[in-house]
This record gives structure tokens, C-alpha cells and sequence, in this order.
């Protein structure tokens, strides 16, 4: 007798703890990835850290943004796309008397980015790996 009664208050101690992991699941996966706020973003070209700031509003179903870098402010934002959990957008680099325009794909996991840049410059196309944090709004 007091084996059946362990054996099935087991049985539903496993059956709740499914249901609440199941649960779990469901509410994680109906998050969906923002790309709206500010990004501190960090890259690294050859061997030089480097840093840059970008920001995404919406507006109604339009998303629009800004990139900075320390040594050029407000760049507007071309095609910005987010499909899929993937943010993707160009921007136009004004570096060393170059102009190079920028591609760049971004996966958003709650406040982290990661992703890429993809450039062409004298004749050679070249990636970099781009991480980013959100800024956090005050309250």
C-alpha cells in the first residue's frame, strides 16, 4: 500500500513539473526579440578594438535608425529590416577621407545583439564580428 501511494504522488510530481517546464517553453518562445532602444556596440577590426553606438526607433510598422562612432554622429539608417528575430540594416562609414557603406545582420536575444558588418574596401569585401547591449531606460 505505501508503495502505490509513493509510486502516485511520484507520478504526479513528475506530471506538474512537465506542465510547468512545458509552460515555461510556451512563455519564452511568445517573447518576441525588440530591436527598438539604444546599443552600445563593441567590434574588432584587425587587431583594434573599436566601438559604436546604434539606435533603432518604430514608428507604426517602420523601423528607422542612427549609427554613431566616436568620430562620426547621427549616420541615418538605409533598409532596416526585422524579420525573423534578424535586424538587418546599411550605413555609410565617412573614414579617413573614404566613404564605405556597411551591411549589417544582427541577432537580438532580450537585450543582447550579435551579429556582423560586411564592408568593401579597396577591392577586398571584409567582416567583423559585432557584439551590443542595450542601453537600460532610467525609471
Amino acid at each position: 500500500m505505501k508503495r502505490n501511494f509513493l509510486e502516485a504522488n511520484m507520478k504526479t510530481i513528475l506530471s506538474v513539473a512537465l506542465v510547468l517546464v512545458f509552460s515555461g517553453l510556451a512563455v519564452a518562445q511568445g517573447e518576441k526579440a525588440d530591436p527598438v532602444g539604444t546599443w552600445k556596440c563593441e567590434y574588432k577590426i584587425g587587431d583594434q578594438q573599436r566601438t559604436s553606438e546604434l539606435t533603432i526607433q518604430k514608428d507604426g510598422d517602420n523601423l528607422s535608425g542612427t549609427m554613431n562612432w566616436p568620430d562620426q554622429e547621427d549616420e541615418k539608417l538605409k533598409d532596416v529590416k526585422f524579420k525573423d528575430g534578424k535586424l538587418t540594416f546599411s550605413a555609410v562609414r565617412n573614414f579617413g577621407g573614404n566613404t564605405i557603406p556597411i551591411d549589417y545582420t544582427f541577432t537580438i536575444d532580450g537585450d543582447k545583439l550579435k551579429g556582423k558588418g560586411a564592408a568593401e574596401f579597396g577591392g577586398q569585401k571584409q567582416e567583423f564580428d559585432i557584439e551590443g547591449k542595450r542601453e537600460k531606460k532610467d525609471k
